[in-house]
């Protein structure tokens, strides 16, 4: 326990954390001040040296696994709540900062996100059983940030509000053809055909696809939604709108002038695209070793900087940006205490070693938009300087034109 005490006395600066090593001994550390007490229990003597090499990847394995297991009333959210008040400290730490010095100086080779690798990395998240996301998400299997109106909105109202959101950015008139590059679960797809769009949605994960082109039919817009099974950088074609939801993250570092050159490409002249997607407030980074091994392998959170850096490369009209800062923690928080209350279900889907991981998964990323430099952007991005109406009134305009209708139809 000495290497671990030692960054450990260093790492819980607030709140306090109690650790039962194999012997039954208690290690405390922290004042117990301005955070909470945590208790944890280790079982295996290897994850003394490995929480102290790497404590990210090696707490989060250790959890799945039941070799570290939360004492005396404590969640895996409190453990993960004060980790995560406690970051700059750990960051600090000689051993830490040599350890992220590594990770970035390796990030590209980790994301050489080839058409083909792509795709086989999305269908690791994406190809789950649809039953799992139904367990947590909003009935319209949205399975991105939500918009909050106050954070007392319920998850399917902030869902709606969403779709509402992004069909009033795009500005459409009937008959517009529009480009959905992640097209998800078909919700967004569906509103864009109510609007009187027509719709190419493309999606890698046949899962996804199956199920979605199931509710475009339901809805009665079968019609106006065609759904493309290919990578983004496979598809061409000219386009009134594109329109892109949760899928930069997926884009890997190195390929953002692939991604923006394919929306410029696809654009007509007198066109725009709306890109929505995970950012982070500080400069480039690195994806936390858990989530890059066990959930999203190949995914990264890009910086502001690296995001214009690529659109100013690319000669594209930055025409409005939006930052939403608190709109996602409130949506995964909901999702995590959906997930709590339907855990048996999800494991009889699949395991418990398998629920350990997706709720250490949910308490990392809720966490990191309350604590940490995350956050999520909405770009308004063209080809022409006036592609998009000079003054952003017309997103006002439309959103209630909408919601009228919606309630008129309801």
């Amino acid at each position: 326990m000495r290497l671990l005490s030692t960054l450990l006395r260093k790492f819980v600066q607030r709140g306090k954390m109690r650790v039962f090593d194999l012997e039954g001994t208690v290690h405390e550390f922290g004042s117990g001040e301005d955070g909470p007490t945590v208790a944890i229990r280790l079982h295996d003597k290897k994850l003394y040296r490995d929480l102290f090499v790497n404590p990210e990847l090696a707490a989060g394995e250790a959890y799945m696994d039941g070799t570290m297991t939360m004492e005396e009333g404590s969640t895996i959210y409190d453990f993960m709540f004060l980790f995560s008040i406690n970051r700059a400290p750990l960051g600090a730490n000689p051993v830490q900062g040599a350890l992220r010095k590594f990770w970035k100086a390796f990030r590209r080779r980790q994301q050489q996100n080839s058409v083909e690798r792509a795709k086989e990395q999305a269908r690791h998240h994406y190809d789950l059983s649809t039953e799992l996301y139904r367990l947590f998400l909003d009935d319209g299997l949205n399975y991105s940030c939500a918009y909050y109106r106050t954070p007392e909105d319920s998850l399917e109202e902030a869902q709606d509000a969403k779709l509402t959101h992004l069909v009033a950015k795009l500005n459409l008139k009937p008959g517009m053809e529009v480009l959905e590059i992640g097209g998800g679960w078909g919700s967004l797809a569906i509103r864009m055909a109510q609007a009187g769009a027509k719709v190419r949605s493309l999606n890698v994960s046949p899962e996804q696809v199956k199920i979605a082109e199931e509710r475009v039919k339901a809805a009665g817009v079968a019609d106006q939604v065609t759904f493309v099974l290919k990578d983004y950088r496979e598809f061409e074609g000219q386009f009134d709108r594109v329109i892109s939801v949760g899928m930069m993250e997926h884009v890997g570092i190195g390929h953002l002038d692939e991604y923006f050159g394919k929306i410029r490409d696809v654009l007509t002249d007198e066109g725009f695209a709306v890109i929505h997607s995970i950012g982070r407030m500080t400069p480039p980074g690195t994806t936390g070793p858990f989530i890059r091994k066990y959930i999203f392998p190949g995914g990264y959170v890009p910086a502001l900087s690296e995001v214009f850096a690529s659109t100013e490369r690319l000669g594209l009209w930055v025409c409005d940006s939006e930052i939403l800062r608190l709109h996602y923690y409130y949506t995964i928080r909901d999702w995590r205490i959906r997930f709590e209350e339907k855990r048996e279900d999800a494991k009889a889907l699949y395991d418990e070693k398998f629920c350990r991981m997706w709720e250490f998964y949910l308490c990392a990323v809720e966490l990191g938009f309350l604590h940490g430099s995350n956050m999520v952007f909405q770009l308004l991005l063209s080809k022409e300087r006036d592609a998009v109406p000079i003054l952003r009134d017309f997103i006002h305009e439309n959103e209630q034109a909408l919601t009228k209708r919606e309630y008129a139809d309801a």
